[in-house]
């Protein structure tokens, strides 16, 4: 009776252990949640999908693998002399863009196409630039696009930061709710790059600024006197500027003037001499989400892809949609 008592035990002590220990074992990585190819592109799931392309300087409609127009455009965005890993976060960006521009918009403005290649529309595409770089930066990401909550982000990107990204409200004017993977970010572009890029200037006649105003915004400035910045944002962009009489968001007066020519919203001189209206500023574009010249320098450190991209979009995450 005691030993059988006693095996009893034995086993009772061995079935906890057991059961004990299967249940602290981890379980599998969950792994995040895919995005939904777009139903007009898709050639089913794990496949690379097609595009209907409209070119601009032909004006025609062209049929083409979706890693193909991936790499017209990193050709088109970035110098294809720089490194692999700033390419290829280029790569994963454009991806996500074309993508996320199918799923919202639905297609292109031109005809029957699902995306073009007019960088007003949607990304610059320059096919006569891709090089191996550039081939090997596209192929070494096939298929990866970024994603929050299983949904494509908005793949934001511009020239030069300035040493600080944008919210999408401050850089963009941006309409809806903030996204919650945008925020302000510091950039290690402060010291790098062109003049042009890294700092700027530009004047304009005060003709030229109230018709612009006038003529695209639909506001008056009367005699312009006076400008100031009216209001900064997060990131200590202007938000909104006062000229003459007029209140204008600097977003949209950025645009109407020439995005090449007042280059950022993050002005460090605004001011009136004589019949012009001069302006300063650091960076090169909207300065939201990656910051391409900050890429570059990130990529020069080591980092890879995904961790340049992870710096800039917060709590995304990176997933294959096909091999």
């Amino acid at each position: 009776m005691y030993k059988r008592r006693m095996v009893l035990a034995m086993l009772l002590v061995l079935l906890v252990i057991y059961t004990g220990g299967c249940a602290k074992k981890p379980g599998p990585d969950k792994k995040p949640a895919a995005p939904k190819i777009p139903d007009k592109i898709s050639r089913g799931a794990g496949k690379e999908p097609v595009l209907s392309v409209y070119d601009v300087q032909s004006k025609s409609v062209k049929e083409m693998k979706l890693e193909d127009y991936v790499a017209g455009v990193v050709a088109g965005e970035m110098e294809n002399y720089w490194p692999v890993e700033a390419l290829a976060t280029q790569a994963i960006l454009a991806r996500t863009y074309v993508l996320e521009f199918i799923s919202d918009k639905g297609g292109s403005k031109y005809g029957n196409a699902d995306i073009s290649t007019d960088f007003e529309e949607a990304q610059a595409w320059n096919p006569e630039n891709i090089n191996d770089r550039v081939i090997k930066a596209v192929n070494m990401t096939r298929g990866e696009v970024a994603a929050y909550k299983g949904n494509y982000i908005k793949a934001w990107f511009h020239s030069h930061a300035g040493g600080l990204t944008a919210t999408a409200k401050e850089g963009l004017n941006f309409k809806d709710a903030e996204p919650p993977y945008i925020k302000v970010t510091k950039s290690p572009d402060s010291d790098v790059g062109p003049i042009g890029k890294r700092t700027w200037s530009a004047s304009f006649t005060k003709d030229e600024v109230s018709s612009a105003i006038r003529d695209k915004l639909g506001l008056e400035t009367g005699p312009i006197d006076s400008v100031s910045v009216a209001k900064r944002g997060p990131s200590g962009r202007a938000t909104f500027l006062k000229i003459g009489n007029a209140t204008v968001s600097a977003p949209e007066l950025r645009i109407a003037l020439g995005s090449m020519d007042m280059r950022s919203t993050l002005l460090t001189s605004f001011k009136v001499e004589g019949d012009n209206v001069f302006m300063a500023g650091k960076g090169f574009g909207h300065g939201v989400g990656l910051s391409q010249w900050g890429a570059n320098v990130m990529a020069k450190q080591g980092k890879k892809p995904e961790e340049i991209i992870k710096y800039y979009f917060k709590d995304i995450n990176i997933v294959r949609l096909w091999e």
